[in-house]
Formats: structure tokens, sequence, C-alpha cells
């Protein structure tokens, strides 16, 4: 299994999105996923929760277990954010409390259905910035109310090559995405969480910047003098028709 260590800044927040401190967090990531049997997680779990009961938490779990329990009655929330470099083959990274113990996240919030994976994305890039660029999930916002459940999305990464009037090459990324969300359910052993699943597509994209040159900026000058005239006289003929028409009757009055 490869392996890959990130680092990520965390900050705190009160219930009314304030800064109250920062955390910096280091964990693993997994860049390949084996299968899992759920006979023998099963089989895991029940020896893990025989030997819970009979050697019980630890000082520090049940201090963290106190701390979040606190933070969660103050209605606080978190700010995630750093880099993650990961290899250009299809992959996935979540935000989720799968690095917890079971057992302790049961503590914690007695129950799958408790865990708020409520979200506000405020920048996602595959790559540096270029101008124009549209990342589609900047300032994507989901609130849940009254339930809980798993948010995934589907992100279909384009490398891209910019290429500026400077010749300089920008190799960065585009990408396209689609959500999906699913419910948490009374029959369901997972827990809620955050999936960023990603997949690169074969074909590169590149954009060029251009300056056009002064042969076609005359073609376009003279383009629009001639649509200018050509409308004018357009105009010119459609009233001197109108007026035509308006003042032919009164002439005719004048022999009787």
């Amino acid at each position: 299994m490869l392996l890959t260590r990130i680092e990520f800044l965390q900050l705190r927040l009160n219930s009314h999105g304030h800064i109250t401190g920062t955390e910096y967090l280091s964990d693993l990531v997994e860049k390949e996923h084996e299968a899992h049997n759920h006979d023998h997680d099963k089989d895991h779990h029940k020896d893990s929760h025989e030997e819970q009961h009979t050697h019980g938490f630890d000082d520090a779990a049940e201090t963290m277990i106190k701390k979040v329990k606190q933070a969660l009655a103050n209605e606080e929330g978190c700010r995630v954010y750093g880099v993650l470099d990961v290899q250009r083959v299809a992959g996935n990274f979540h935000i989720s409390v799968h690095g917890l113990n079971i057992f302790v996240a049961q503590m914690i919030f007695d129950g799958a259905k408790h865990v708020n994976v409520s979200h506000i994305i405020h920048d996602l890039s595959f790559g540096p910035k270029y101008p124009g660029i549209h990342n589609p999930l900047d300032g994507t916002a989901r609130i849940l109310r009254e339930t809980s459940g798993t948010f995934k999305y589907y992100i279909k990464i384009v490398p891209t090559e910019y290429r500026y009037i400077s010749k300089d090459v920008l190799p960065t990324n585009q990408f396209s995405v689609t959500e999906y969300f699913s419910p948490i359910t009374d029959f369901d052993r997972t827990w809620p969480a955050v999936y960023f699943l990603y997949d690169l597509s074969p074909i590169t994209v590149t954009i060029k910047e251009e300056r056009r040159s002064f042969l076609h900026f005359i073609t376009r000058l003279c383009a629009i003098l001639g649509g200018t005239f050509a409308l004018t006289g357009m105009l010119d003929r459609w009233m001197y028709r109108l007026l035509e028409a308006l003042t032919k009757p009164n002439r005719g009055s004048g022999f009787l």
C-alpha cells in the first residue's frame, strides 16, 4: 500500500464563525485502497469491543471525548485548508471521523446519525490558477438540518496547458463535478463523510494567449464602418418613405 504524508492547518471556529485557535494536523492518506473483507472487519470489531470493555479507555481518549463533547455543545466547527500532493491516477480523499476508534466515535456522537457533515467549500483546485479559470465547487454550501449522510463529489479532471504570450507554459488542470448525497439509515454500518473521488481525462487541453495583428484590427474596423454606413443608409431610406407617406395626402387635398 502506497502512503504519503500530508499536513493541513485546521482553524477552530466558534458558533459565530470566528477563529478561536489553530492546530497543525499530520495524517497518512492512502493512495491505493485494498479490498476490505467485511466478515473480517466484523470479527475484528467484535474482538475490539470485548477488549475495550476489559481494559476501558485510556486517559488521552477520555480527555479527547470530553473536549469534543464540549465543543459540540458550544456548536463549534472547523476550517481545514492545505495542499495535497497526489499521483496522476484515479483516487479519492475525504473528510470524516474514520480516523477515530469506532468506540470513541460512538461515545462522542452517540451514533452515526448525529454526525453533522455540513460544509462550505471556499476553494478547491487541482493545480495553479490561470486567467479566466472556473472551479465549479468554489463557494459550494451544503447544510444539513435534521438528517445526516454521505456527500460524494465525482470529479473529472482535465489536464490543461496555459500558454502565455511570453511563451511561458503553465501546466494545471480544469475539472467538472457531479454531486451525490446518500442519507444515512438505521441499517447503515458506515459513518457520514464528505468524499472527493477524482479521475483524470486522457485528453489534454491547450489554451493560448494571442495578440491580434494590426491587419486584423484594420479589417475589423473596416467591417464596423461598412456596417455603420449600411445601417444609416437603410434608416435614411425608411425615414424618407415614412415622411413621404405621411405628407402625400396633405398635398393631394390642396388641389380641391
